[in-house]
């Protein structure tokens, strides 16, 4: 890779990448010295406590994700969809129990999507009660109002904002990485937390509160999914340049200074990030971080469009609108649906909990559990792609499995503190996406008995008879997810009209398991009969599914018809619930709530809106 281009992809991955991570300076050290703290710090609790830090960032994110996890990519693509989709290439016979790891781990990251911009812009704004304690009363409100900001300029694209990510982002971890230098002097005996022993022997001789304090300590590592989510925009080595070069340096020094600032002073255990500052410098510092913790909300906002994305092409969620926001870059999108539902989950969170001392014990929860998904995922990756031997697999994942459990589990403590919320906001998306997709496959077992297969309904129409509908000239196309059999609008179309055009297009849409597909590889063409033609349209669950587009490349290959003269018909169905479906009765209402609200096809496919014909049906699920 060039190096000018890999210097500006790692410059624009410190923005994307590590601005979740990048702002858990701001809380975690404070919350982890809590449970330490009330019955007085000792000078080993302290070093301990930075010891863990350093030794959860080293694991976790350095060896877990940024050197093992980089590398189990799908064609260049990474995250737990992207991981899933390939994984589903060689199921070997647990597909189910890789679909629910992969739905579980879609809906944890989407549940962390909403508590990440609250707790982060809430903990940024926090430090304005250091520069004069009267806008205290003013902390909630101005970052609600901040996020509300932030919500309303997702429908007009981030691409000008995100060319900014990356310079204020590399200002913020310098900064970080300086005044962490600045204050190591205040005690060098901090030095010692890169002994693990520290570590190690605090959680051995603490017992539940060392569990406790892991629960807290988790904080630091925050934003390690997104990561490995955000793969394929940067590519793998633009994100390690930039974490070992940058971010990882920038946080070991911020996390020692704040231990030897603590050592020194132990009262500053109250906002150890923000006291490291000169009063001067507080507020600078204070809009400095509000400005992080925008960038670190963006991105996790727009991980979380990518991923509805990935999930709707993958049969997960019903079609939702997708608008994009960049002429030239196509990852660049925003669903008002999705955004609606994230907005007023934030802000229901900060309202409810209205500090970010009280935010920090419902977080954690959902990317532990996130982590503990990957990992397991992971496990399988490396057994049938890489085709590690068990016991190598065993050796290599089990003590991260095990460590990640541990996490989960100090996590797990917080649940009557708050720590249901994202239990509930993840069993939410688990259920609805769970929901989806096993009320498809019913759906599409039942109108299976009833389907005509289309090689005899061809031979039938085909016949000369009295009976024979009228030609009418043009080509009419018609969508259909099983090409097999004659779909329901072609057979609606002559019981009703008792018309047949010239040209018949059964068109099969398909979403493989790969990110994008090859522009050779994009549509394969079967001549049934003279007047009838299968085609079938592939696209990657990363792309966008423009069916006008794709077919104009089609014409050139052959397949001759106008646009201007050709037919759309889409088959709409009006579902009614059947207590003997196979799911429960409210699984029935809520596939049905979700398959009406689902995007019109001809919105969503691209198709042209004065060319596209309806016709409906009554389907009992």
């Amino acid at each position: 890779m060039n190096p000018r281009k890999l210097a500006y992809l790692a410059l624009g991955s410190v923005g994307v990448v590590y601005g979740d991570i990048g702002t858990s300076p701001l809380y975690a050290f404070r919350e982890a010295l809590k449970p330490v703290a009330v019955d007085g710090l000792t000078r080993n609790e302290v070093i301990s406590v930075v010891s863990l830090m350093f030794w959860a960032l080293t694991i976790i994110v350095t060896i877990k994700y940024v050197l093992f996890l980089l590398r189990a990519d799908n064609d260049g693509e990474g995250g737990t969809l992207s991981l899933l989709a390939l994984l589903m290439k060689t199921a070997n016979g647990h597909t189910a129990v890789l679909m629910l790891l992969g739905l579980l781990g879609a809906a944890l990251f989407l549940g962390d999507a909403m508590i990440t911009p609250a707790l982060s812009v809430l903990s940024a704004v926090e430090g304005l009660k250091l520069v004069t304690p009267q806008l205290s009363a003013y902390i909630v409100p101005i970052s609600v109002a901040i996020l509300a900001l932030l919500f309303a300029i997702q429908s007009h694209g981030t691409g000008a904002v995100a060319r900014f990510f990356g310079p204020i982002t590399a200002l913020w971890f310098i900064v970080m990485g300086v005044v962490g230098i600045m204050h190591i002097s205040d005690d060098y005996g901090i030095l010692a937390a890169f002994n693990p022993w520290y570590a190690v022997n605090f959680l051995v001789k603490e017992g539940f509160l060392g569990v406790v304090v892991l629960g807290a300590v988790f904080l630091t590592v925050t934003g390690a999914e997104a990561l490995y989510a955000d793969l394929g925009h940067f590519g793998r080595r633009p994100i390690q340049w930039a974490w070992f070069a940058l971010v990882f340096p920038s946080l070991t020094l911020n996390y020692f200074g704040q231990g030897a600032l603590v050592l020194r002073e132990p009262l500053a255990m109250s906002d150890p990030f923000f006291l490291m500052y000169p009063r001067w410098a507080i507020l600078p510092v204070v809009i400095l971080a509000t400005m992080a913790t925008i960038i670190a909300s963006q991105a996790v906002i727009t991980g979380a469009f990518s991923l509805t994305r990935q999930a709707i092409h993958l049969g997960f969620l019903p079609r939702m609108e997708i608008l994009f926001t960049s002429e030239t870059n196509t990852g660049q999108i925003f669903l008002p649906s999705v955004n609606a539902v994230l907005f007023f989950g934030v802000i229901f969170l900060v309202l409810s909990f209205k500090t970010s001392d009280a935010l920090a014990t419902a977080y954690g929860i959902s990317v532990t559990g996130a982590m503990v998904v990957t990992s397991i995922m992971a496990f399988e990756f490396v057994r049938v792609r890489w085709n590690w031997t068990l016991p190598m697999a065993i050796a290599v994942l089990a003590p991260l499995v095990l460590l990640e459990f541990v996490f989960l589990g100090a996590n797990l403590l917080k649940i009557h503190d708050g720590g249901y919320v994202p239990v509930l906001i993840a069993t939410a998306f688990t259920v609805i996406m769970w929901t989806w997709r096993r009320g498809t496959a019913i759906l599409m077992e039942k109108t299976r008995h009833t389907d005509i297969p289309l090689s005899s309904f061809v031979s039938s129409i085909e016949r000369k008879s009295d009976h024979s509908p009228a030609h009418v000239p043009g080509t009419a196309i018609f969508l259909t997810s099983d090409p097999e059999s004659a779909p329901a609008a072609l057979l609606h179309n002559l019981k009703h009209n008792h018309v047949l055009h010239d040209k018949n297009v059964i068109l099969t849409i398909r979403t493989i398991n790969k990110p994008r597909v090859a522009q050779e590889d994009r549509y394969s063409v079967e001549k049934v009969s003279d007047r009838f033609s299968r085609v079938e349209l592939r696209f990657g669950f990363m792309e966008s599914q423009n069916v006008s587009q794709a077919l104009a490349t089609l014409r050139k290959t052959g397949l001759k018809f106008d646009i201007m003269s050709t037919s759309f018909y889409l088959g709409r169905r009006k579902l009614v619930p059947d207590a003997k479906s196979g799911m429960p009765h409210w699984q029935d209402r809520l596939y049905i709530a979700l398959a009406n609200a689902a995007t019109d096809p001809s919105d969503y496919f691209r198709l042209p809106a004065n060319r596209v014909v309806e016709l409906g049906s009554h389907v009992i699920i």
